[in-house]
């Protein structure tokens, strides 16, 4: 291979020697069989014999200010007709180029076969412009992986590559050379496809500037059995491309929601190993998913709010979760000794395989849970759109798994295990809360007969969304005093608003209100404190100039009780 790259250099030299030069880096990254290996023809002289798959040359000078056909051959070529593929280019003088081949030259046999081509990056660098640095320019060249997000996990420099499509760059990284550790994320940022460690410092990159490739395919069972997917990186010396390590996925994605209607753990601390995961987290909250470690064992801890260390705990529970799943973890159960009948555990339910969005675009997908302690088993059946008996013979603590369903305003009955006596009823308006494309977990919530547990909250249906926050309460229909849930209508326009925007709702019995507008990483950006209002319908104007443009989460707070809708500033 080295002779072949002084070859390249000499005649790139001997053909141009009177001209004005640019400085060129070729990577071949075509994974196509039929293209292993390839010769590389400038105009009508052989450059580059038997070029293989995930190699580089050197940066050597090449003519500029005039254009120049590159032609690609099967190995052993004689000439350049028929060719496999033929590009024209015009160089600038004095810019550095990094030129990568890339894509499908076969007629069949790849799923996609997306074309065959030569793609250029005109700010290509042979040195880092800092020396304790080492650049990275980043190429997604694999055929048949998605858009991907790359996120770094091992000094937590967290996500280094946003929404990085087939077949472009994503600019240099300038990184201080260290060994890092890299995953290759759906364009979600959700799903973890693959973790591989950058050991820049091992390998002696410091002041180096580099090119790391996505190559090969995530499904070679459909790409006749081609080269499997990795990130590779080029060296401007050129040769063999170096395999960056494939490590075990390092993290798991986890939400933790707060179910324990126990007055003694309305809000309590939650700490894993010994950081305070969150802290003073309230009764019916859920916190958004978040990255959790994977593979090694962890304690989780809850301690009474405003804790100092995890020492003594109300309750802990060790967990060794598996890279690359997403998990559910409810909180659930009694602490007190006296005043709850039953007095069920207080514990942390799990559920693996958790979805932070849909499998379906244009479904909501709903996980259900039991979690009301007093509650019997029993069936949920949805009476308004006739989808029938939904839930059958769901117990106290258990999930019932993830119904996918078409975004509509559903009707649910609560029913005994025989789905003959209905308990409470509830109205779940999917589609008037906008919640298309939303992955969501239901719980049952609170106590039958608040009576025999301590006055503790009521029953209810609530909903907890992927980016976290309070609860949202399934309005009731019939069975449940409406003292509990006094918000009996929501609405919004105009949706989408551009300077400010109208909320309309009405109230059943007098209430406490707040508005807020969540964003969809869930940080509240704006807060009205309506303050307490009677029976009734009102209207309140809320400025949306200081917000960007996207989607947000409006909630309106009252009593206990939390709806919410999206929005669209435009």
């Amino acid at each position: 291979m080295k002779k072949l790259l002084l070859f390249f250099v000499a005649m790139i030299a001997l053909t141009y020697t009177s001209q004005a030069t640019a400085r060129l880096q070729v990577i071949h990254n075509s994974a196509d069989l039929a293209a292993s290996s390839v010769d590389v023809w400038l105009d009508n002289t052989l450059l580059l014999d038997n070029f293989a798959f995930r190699t580089a040359t050197p940066f050597i000078d090449a003519p500029s200010g005039v254009n120049f056909k590159i032609s690609i051959q099967p190995a052993n070529s004689t000439d350049t007709v028929n060719a496999l593929f033929t590009k024209t280019f015009n160089l600038q003088d004095g810019k550095t180029y990094v030129v990568i081949a890339n894509g499908i030259v076969s007629g069949s046999g790849y799923a996609p076969a997306t074309p065959f081509d030569m793609y250029a990056y005109d700010m290509g660098r042979e040195a880092a412009t800092s020396g304790s640095n080492t650049d990275l320019l980043v190429f997604h060249g694999a055929t048949d992986a998605p858009v991907v997000d790359i996120k770094e996990v091992g000094v937590g420099a967290g996500t280094i590559v946003d929404d990085l499509a087939y077949a472009t760059f994503a600019g240099y990284l300038e990184l201080p050379t260290s060994d890092y550790s890299i995953q290759v994320r759906d364009a979600h940022g959700i799903t973890t496809v693959a973790q591989y460690d950058a050991p820049l410092a091992t390998l002696g990159l410091n002041g180096a500037a580099a090119v790391a490739v996505a190559s090969g395919f995530l499904d070679p069972g459909v790409n006749s059995n081609g080269p499997a997917f990795g990130i590779y990186v080029a060296l401007p010396s050129g040769g063999d491309l170096v395999a960056l390590p494939s490590a075990a996925i390092s993290t798991a994605r986890v939400q933790v929601i707060h179910n324990s209607a126990d007055a003694a753990a309305s809000v309590v601390d939650v700490w894993l190993n010994d950081i305070k995961l969150i802290d003073n987290f309230e009764f019916r909250t859920a916190t958004p998913y978040v990255d959790a470690p994977a593979g090694v064992p962890v304690t989780i801890s809850i301690k009474d709010a405003n804790s100092t260390d995890p020492s003594n705990p109300i309750a802990s529970f060790n967990y060794t979760l598996t890279g690359g799943m997403t998990y559910q973890i409810i909180a659930n159960g009694i602490v007190s000794s006296s005043g709850y009948n039953p007095a069920p555990a207080f514990n942390l339910n799990v559920f693996a395989g958790a979805r932070e969005k849909v499998n379906t675009p244009g479904n909501v997908d709903v996980l259900v849970y039991h979690g009301s302690t007093d509650a019997p088993t029993v069936d949920v059946v949805e009476t308004g759109v006739g989808a029938g008996t939904i839930v059958d013979n769901l117990s106290y603590s258990q999930f019932a798994g993830y119904l996918e369903l078409a975004p509509l305003d559903y009707k649910l009955e609560v029913r005994d295990e025989t789905g003959t006596v209905t308990v409470v009823s509830y109205d779940a308006p999917l589609a008037s809360l906008g919640l298309q494309d939303f992955a969501l977990t239901v719980l049952a919530s609170g106590f039958l007969d608040p009576s025999m547990n301590s006055n503790g909250p009521a029953f209810g249906l609530y909903a907890a969304l992927s980016v976290g926050g309070p609860l949202v309460a399934l309005p009731v229909a019939t069975g449940i005093n409406d003292v509990m849930n006094p918000v009996s209508e929501v609405t919004t326009y105009p949706n989408p608003a551009t300077d400010q925007i109208t909320v309309q709702y009405a109230l059943r019995s007098a209430s406490d209100v707040k508005i807020e507008v969540k964003n969809m990483i869930g940080q509240t950006v704006k807060t009205i404190d309506a303050g307490n209002k009677t029976v009734g319908s009102y209207s309140q104007q809320i400025e949306l100039k200081s917000l960007n443009d996207g989607l947000y989460l409006l909630n309106v707070k009252a009593g206990k009780e939390n709806y919410a809708t999206k929005i669209v500033v435009n």
